[in-house]
């Protein structure tokens, strides 16, 4: 078996890293619907790099793990401004003021750029097969958004905040892509947690402030946020980016909003209509397409 850095053996163990993070991702846009009617967007997303960065910091501790060598700190502090900090503020803010379909689609450019990105700046390359890919899962995302939609009207201000986090996305993968050929994938994700953190450190008085008239649900909601879809869930992400192109990873993400539909219906009775399971049928087809080797002859 081959399991060189990109032989399929290491592809494998790539993917299931892959899916595993593709599943978190997509049950916190469940967390973050019933959170964010309690807290402000840079108050969950403080309070949500807290808890991971507290966890990963332990873990830390626990294996005696040391500080990243100085030349992974530029990606680390790139992927944590953008990534950690800014994307998790926009992201909640974007979505305040336009619908989730809306937001879905214009976040969904982030893969996009990553390919792009990628193929210029890490020298990745433009493989057909991934190109495709994308664009038959992009197909898909915008099917999907504009079936859960519900005709609202978005104002501009959403619709940039979006657009911001698509491009802190983009570039915070792109980042951070670097940084892991010099330090482990724990490490990238806890020390680009640690900036995260310190990023929305001026949102702590806010969480403060809000926390107390929280309930229950909306304070666990942020816990678990913390816990699974970021601690966890970044990691398994950096686990697999050091083993594949960025642009392969990025082409995998596609397959959250199918999740999430399939999350929502279960866990929230939201039944998706026949336009909505296209969707991500398509998005899933896109991300099969992407991610098939080309076969030499």
């Amino acid at each position: 078996m081959d399991n060189s850095p990109d032989g399929p053996g290491a592809d494998r163990r790539a993917l299931i890293a892959a899916a595993v993070t593709v599943v978190l991702w997509a049950s916190a846009f469940v967390s973050i619907r019933s959170a964010a009617a309690h807290f402000g967007p840079g108050a969950l997303a403080f309070g949500r790099l807290l808890t991971a960065a507290l966890v990963l910091g332990l873990v830390l501790l626990v294996k005696r793990v040391p500080p990243p060598p100085k030349r992974a700190w530029p990606g680390i502090l790139a992927s944590g401004v953008l990534w950690f900090g800014l994307y998790m503020v926009t992201l909640n803010w974007g979505e305040q003021l336009v619908d989730a379909g809306t937001a879905a689609m214009i976040v969904n450019i982030g893969p996009i750029l990553i390919a792009l990105l990628s193929g210029w700046l890490l020298k990745e390359g433009f493989p057909p097969m991934l190109l495709a890919g994308m664009a038959v899962s992009f197909a898909g995302a915008v099917v999907v958004g504009l079936s859960t939609s519900g005709g609202g009207s978005a104002s501009l201000g959403g619709v940039l905040l979006c657009l911001l986090a698509a491009l802190t996305y983009g570039a915070g993968v792109v980042s951070q892509k670097p940084a892991l050929r010099y330090a482990s994938p724990l490490q990238v994700t806890t020390y680009g947690c640690f900036v995260g953190t310190a990023v929305t450190l001026p949102f702590a008085w806010q969480l403060v402030d809000q926390l107390p008239g929280a309930p229950l649900a909306a304070t666990l909601n942020m816990v678990y946020l913390g816990l699974f879809p970021t601690a966890l869930a970044f990691t398994t992400w950096s686990y697999a980016l050091s083993r594949t192109t960025a642009g392969k990873m990025g082409a995998t993400t596609y397959a959250v909003p199918a999740v999430v539909v399939l999350i929502a219906w279960i866990a929230l009775d939201e039944i998706p209509t026949g336009m909505t399971l296209l969707g991500g049928a398509i998005c899933l087809a896109g991300v099969a397409v992407s991610r098939k080797r080309r076969v030499a002859v």
